[in-house]
């Protein structure tokens, strides 16, 4: 799709929509894709427009250094206004016009060696066997598995909580399409620490409020569970 310019609320719009399926404007990780069309919104995107608000967030949170070490070239991507021989001012460049091939001399109408309607006839027959097997390999390719990316602040009651015996408990948790990941303690003051961990998650087949729900019932333990970030992989 075509991203319109970014200065504007219908630019922001499509942007929206862009960013509905990815996590990032190329790609799987933030790149220096994402610096351009993060430096080209003029404004902070409204609630109105949550998937380019939760992608604007993240970006954000990099500081002057990290974004300098993204991957990548600098440059709207290929689809965005004013983006590499794609779209100028939010709309398709257009196509150069192509010149008549000159004239057939008379002579060219006469068939001197009879007609090619065998050759066209095989040709067609390789195309289509060619588009068969095409549609055949691509019928057999595994369905895409959309997966998110979900970071937990898991808070304890006070500063005697057991916060070892808290993780144990968290990660005893097993669903269908669930994958736990790294964790760490960040302090929060007094004393206190609370549990940060990642796990991944099958969109169709994991509830995140489910999820959250079955964590808090460790009640000894946990007093609240935040979503600190949240990213379609």
């Amino acid at each position: 799709m075509v991203v319109g310019d970014l200065k504007t609320d219908q630019g922001i719009k499509s942007l929206n929509e862009y960013l509905a399926d990815r996590s990032y404007v190329s790609g799987y990780e933030p790149s220096q894709a994402d610096i351009s069309v993060f430096e080209s919104i003029s404004k902070v995107p409204s609630a109105n427009t949550p998937h380019v608000l939760r992608w604007y967030n993240h970006i954000k949170s990099f500081d002057g250094a990290e974004r300098k070490k993204l991957p990548g070239e600098k440059k709207l991507p290929s689809g965005f206004a004013g983006g590499s021989a794609a779209v100028v001012n939010g709309a398709p460049t257009p196509a150069k016009e192509s010149k008549p091939a000159p004239a057939a001399a008379e002579d060219d109408d006469v068939d001197l060696f009879g007609s090619d309607e065998e050759d066209d006839t095989e040709a067609a027959k390789i195309r289509e066997e060619r588009l068969k097997a095409y549609a055949e390999k691509k019928s057999k390719k595994p369905a895409l598995i959309a997966k998110s990316s979900i970071v937990l602040d898991v808070k304890p009651w006070d500063d005697e909580t057991n916060m070892k015996e808290m993780e144990q408990k968290v990660r005893t948790i097993e669903m269908d399409g669930l994958l736990w990941g790294g964790s760490k303690l960040v302090p929060v003051g007094y004393g206190i620490n609370k549990l940060q961990i990642m796990c991944v998650v099958e969109d169709e087949k994991v509830s995140v409020d489910l999820l959250t729900e079955q964590i808090q019932e460790f009640e000894d333990y946990v007093q609240s569970v935040d979503i600190a970030a949240f990213n379609k992989i």
